[in-house]
């Protein structure tokens, strides 16, 4: 069974070729080199792509509470999409240099906000690029901006009061966390990143890297729903990260397995931190 929020390069160049409308959006990112997504739009993008500045447009700058990349407002959003030419009827294809989470990040925020046309490209640009496929330097040009009205999805977010409760019942309540960091930032050895090292406390351990097979692309549907076969599919599903970023990937693949009740937390562990009062639970993978 094909997946339904990420397409190939074969099933994207079909569309186009058909005439289909699809807004192109180049989110290329390098976490330790702020120019490095520009640069590369620079030199060679999809044709027609629009260059999206994953950090100054989908990100806010962090402040005492929120995480490290708080998730901007919806109406900053709106106005950044309209731009270029999106509003909620759009037919949207997002795309980095392979599988990573920037694209699945913008899924997120775009499926968020009312877009449901939304998917990934599998791959990304090499894959587009390894398959002989055309490359441009042009920079895109929007020729018809759109009002985008958000319809922000309210079941697809929780807040840290939400997240506190679930895990004080670890469960019980029918709530499952899922961590989406390595098991070195979960178990609290890796502390590279946030002052504090650790997990929420009856989160269990799902590494968003796990929903890409060995050769890096997407696994299929049912090995998607094998990777999360510990949990409940009636279950309400929070999902985070460190910054609410790398946790979109396993938010995508859950939808993709057929967890319907799937919530992001979009502050993350940063944000869980960033409160005094919060528990924070060391080592070993909890059971989900």
């Amino acid at each position: 069974m094909s997946l339904s929020n990420v397409l190939s390069v074969e099933q994207l160049k079909e569309r186009i070729t058909s005439g289909e409308q699809i807004v192109l959006l180049d989110v290329r990112f390098h976490p330790k080199v702020p120019a490095y997504g520009k640069e590369a739009y620079a030199k060679g993008h999809l044709p027609g792509a629009h260059f999206i500045d994953f950090k100054a447009s989908l990100t806010d700058p962090a402040r005492e509470h929120g995480g490290r990349s708080p998730l901007p407002t919806p109406e900053r959003l709106a106005e950044l999409f309209g731009l270029l030419g999106i509003d909620r009827d759009s037919a949207v294809v997002a795309y980095e240099d392979g599988n990573g989470p920037a694209a699945a990040r913008l899924w997120w925020v775009l499926r968020y906000l009312g877009v449901e046309r939304v998917q990934v490209l599998d791959g990304g640009f090499s894959a587009w690029e390894s398959a002989g496929e055309p490359v441009s330097q042009e920079p895109a040009v929007v020729t018809a901006p759109r009002e985008f009205v958000p319809a922000p999805k309210a079941d697809w977010l929780v807040s840290v009061d939400e997240v506190r409760a679930a895990s004080a019942n670890r469960g019980e309540g029918g709530t499952r966390l899922v961590d989406s960091r390595d098991a070195a930032q979960y178990a609290g050895r890796d502390v590279s990143f946030d002052p504090v090292g650790g997990h929420i406390p009856g989160a269990a351990n799902f590494f968003w890297k796990d929903v890409l097979s060995e050769d890096g692309a997407w696994k299929s549907t049912e090995q998607l729903r094998e990777r999360f076969t510990a949990l409940p599919k009636d279950a309400e599903i929070i999902v985070y990260c460190g910054s609410g970023i790398s946790a979109t990937p396993n938010v995508l693949a859950l939808k993709e397995a057929g967890y319907t009740n799937v919530k992001l937390y979009a502050g993350s562990w940063s944000d869980w931190i960033s409160y005094e009062g919060n528990s924070v639970a060391v080592g070993d993978e909890e059971k989900a």
